[in-house]
């Protein structure tokens, strides 16, 4: 069935669209973004059961942005009453002005913002959920979580803990102006299983996860994610230390994608490059990766959590060819950004929630597939590591370097797996001297999006990220 769009935001639209004809008579750019979104979220252990009628993007509100000689200015409504625009009117108009007499007592300098285009633009997307959150039996749902709990416990003896966790919103957004009128409403879920097991006075972890455009039907994929999470917690038990140094390297497509996103992500994310804070602007046109290095970026590249029509600025959203056999094509930016760069928005335009500033976010983040398989990579290296699981990344956009922490290790030598695990890995290097080296890809490729992203440990957003299995050189540690 199509997730139904919001009744709020139809019931509201025409007296936004009269408050920004009121608008227009001072500035000479109006835009609203209206938002509507609604969820929950669960999670089960052993020892507790929490439920919420809230997730990371659930909201509701209204943001208006305006422009005039010059200057960008926002102002965020809580409450927007459509039978009285002329009120909304008065109270935006006041704080607006409010806000230039500050810059003005101030000296606050500015960045002088051309006006942004308003080409007429009519869009109304209602996408595919089998299920919607609003009607989800919760009861239901929290006894199929706690089933699944419960049947991780007999896995094994060592088995001290076992959590189920699932979140589903159903998102609906509005963007108008003068001469567009964009809607639509879509449904992503989340779920996670983790086994915890101990030993000997030692604990480890591992989960599996599912993640995609749908409703709590997706939940369902978690039961075949439960042994496999359970058995890698148990080999985690007797995983050594690796000997740091420098390896070749077999990423797993889980591995790919948070390589993806940390030496990629933020790094070409083009408001940096306003700010002269990422040394990809300088890089535009040249090498930074092996021929056999690919990558998308956008909301249309791959279906998963971050898969919208259009973004928080009213641009509909793009693939973006980032790095093309290994040369950096162009960075992603919102629409600010581009007009100060003189290039064309990709539709990477995100908020946190209403009431925060847009910046260039990630949405898909993906490796391209290639002509390999797995079997082919493996045999080809002489000594080095299958890395699997994911723990954190974190990147410097100023100098390139990149830190990854994967869960384990999987020995090679000779061309074989030799059954040794090492674990935890901490990978890091340069990213043209990391994506530079890639030899080997493999014809198949995954997504995930079980997380969400920070801008300066802040801004949270949904993102997703993958790739196939990559053959590389990295150092470990």
């Amino acid at each position: 069935m199509k997730a139904p769009f919001s009744p709020y935001l139809a019931g509201i639209h025409d007296g936004l669209k009269r408050l920004i004809e009121l608008l227009e008579r001072d500035y000479d750019y109006v835009s609203a973004l209206a938002t509507d979104s609604v969820g929950f979220a669960l999670r089960i252990s052993q020892h507790a059961k929490a439920v919420k009628n809230e997730t990371m993007t659930t909201e509701r509100g209204v943001v208006l942005r305006v422009w005039r000689d010059g200057l960008y200015s926002e102002y965020a409504l809580t409450g927007f009453d459509p039978a009285d625009p002329e009120g909304a009117y008065a109270e935006i108009r006041s704080a607006l002005d409010a806000q230039l007499a500050l810059l003005r007592e101030t000296r606050t300098a500015v960045y002088e913002t051309p006006k942004l285009p308003d080409e007429p633009l009519t869009l109304f997307v209602e996408k595919e959920a089998e299920q919607l959150p609003e009607t989800t039996d919760l009861r239901a749902l929290v006894d199929q979580l706690t089933a699944l709990s419960d049947q991780g416990m007999t896995l094994d003896p060592r088995m001290i803990e076992c959590f189920a966790s699932a979140q589903s919103t159903h998102i609906s957004k509005l963007f108008l102006t003068r001469n567009r009128d964009l809607a639509q409403s879509y449904v992503y879920s989340e779920g996670v299983v983790a086994a915890v097991v101990m030993e000997d006075g030692r604990n480890q972890m591992d989960y599996g996860n599912v993640s995609g455009l749908g409703g709590p039907e997706l939940f369902a994929g978690l039961d075949a994610k439960l042994e496999r999470a359970a058995a890698n917690a148990v080999e985690l038990l007797s995983a050594g230390r690796i000997e740091p140094g420098e390896y070749e390297i077999i990423a797993c497509p889980e591995v790919s994608g948070l390589i993806a996103h940390e030496a990629f992500g933020h790094g070409v994310e083009m408001d940096m490059f306003v700010k002269n804070r990422a040394l990809g602007k300088d890089y535009i046109g040249k090498r930074v990766g092996s021929e056999k290095c690919t990558m998308h970026e956008g909301a249309l590249c791959a279906e998963n959590v971050t898969s919208y029509a259009f973004d928080d600025e009213g641009v509909p959203a793009g693939d973006v060819t980032e790095i093309d056999a290994g040369i950096l094509k162009t960075g992603i930016c919102d629409s600010l950004a581009a007009l100060r760069l003189g290039v064309q928005p990709t539709g990477n335009g995100k908020r946190e929630n209403f009431a925060h500033k847009v910046y260039t976010r990630m949405t898909n983040t993906l490796f391209d597939s290639g002509d390999d398989t797995l079997e082919e990579m493996i045999a080809s290296i002489r000594r080095g590591y299958l890395l699997e699981g994911v723990e954190s990344g974190m990147e410097d956009p100023k100098h390139w370097g990149i830190q990854c922490i994967v869960k384990k290790g999987r020995e090679i030598v000779d061309g074989r797996l030799t059954g040794k695990v090492v674990a935890p890995i901490i990978m890091t290097g340069y990213v043209p001297e990391l994506l530079g080296s890639i030899s080997m890809r493999s014809k198949d490729r995954e997504v995930f999006g079980g997380g969400g992203c920070g801008k300066g440990n802040k801004e949270w957003v949904k993102v997703s990220d993958g790739g196939p299995y990559l053959k590389m050189k990295a150092r470990l540690g």
